[in-house]
């Protein structure tokens, strides 16, 4: 599976050793950026790593002149996937660590979870998390996924600072009944902060990380609670998205991509 624009490619990792350039990046990111626990071993290696990644699909982002130059094999953006085939077979979901995922294993429908989405500081704000969803739309397409879900953060863990954010999630976006996974009792943080008439909604909306914005344009959803990940210095929320209920324009953007890659 390979997406090219210009410089950049998008695919699978191929070995180990790109596996490794993914979980370098990811400690750079949630490590070093935004201050997340590692082992005494990690921070050695420089590595964001778990016992779930050797279950997972590893999506890069490659810069093909880094990779010519030797720097980290060219990984400047990542995803970790995981289908429902896969996951029911081997470790289970990451998520279920967190959420109830009940609901979503009881559907009989292909699943894919995502996960550890990061970009290079020097690559965000321009194409580099379109051509990742580039990609991921045709491993969708070509795994006949028809649910997404994933766990997306807010950075700290003071879920009163996050009120606003996260109750306008609570009323106006939480998923549908049949989709609608809950926080497992004992982390369950209700996003409920406010009542919905004292949600300002523009200073909410600029408080939400521009990867969950960027699912709720697509018609994504979210669960039901938040929960406080005190090793990632997170508030986290779990978002869903039914492929078959997407915004128009991801299901074009997945349709192009299969066309262009069956040409």
């Amino acid at each position: 599976m390979q997406v090219e624009a210009q410089k950049f490619e998008v695919r699978l990792a191929s070995d180990d050793a790109e596996v490794r350039a993914a979980q370098r990046l990811r400690y750079e990111v949630f490590v070093e950026e935004m201050g997340a626990k590692a082992s005494p071993e990690d921070h050695a290696e420089r590595l964001e790593r778990d016992a779930f990644d050797p279950h997972f699909d590893h999506l890069l982002l490659i810069d093909r002149t880094r990779a010519a130059q030797g720097i980290n094999r060219g990984v400047v953006g990542v995803y970790r996937l995981m289908r429902g085939s896969v996951a029911a077979a081997g470790a289970g979901f990451y998520g279920q660590h967190e959420y109830d995922l009940s609901k979503l294993t009881a559907l009989g429908r292909e699943t894919v979870e995502l996960g550890r989405s990061c970009v290079h500081a020097d690559y965000r704000g321009g194409a580099a998390m379109h051509l990742l969803w580039s990609g991921l739309g045709e491993y969708v397409i070509g795994h006949g996924v028809e649910i997404m879900f994933g766990v997306a953060s807010f950075h700290g863990t003071d879920v009163e600072e996050l009120a606003q954010p996260l109750s306008l999630l609570h009323h106006q976006h939480l998923a549908p009944e049949e989709l609608r996974v809950r926080t497992l009792p004992e982390h369950f943080v209700p996003m409920d902060r406010l009542r919905a008439e004292e949600v300002d909604h523009k200073a909410a909306m600029r408080a939400i990380p521009p990867l969950i914005k960027a699912y709720l344009r697509l018609g994504g959803f979210v669960g039901e609670g938040a929960f406080i990940d005190w090793e990632f210095n997170t508030v986290d929320v779990c978002l869903l998205m039914d492929t078959t209920r997407m915004a128009d324009r991801y299901r074009e953007m997945y349709s192009r991509r299969a066309r262009s890659v069956q040409a």
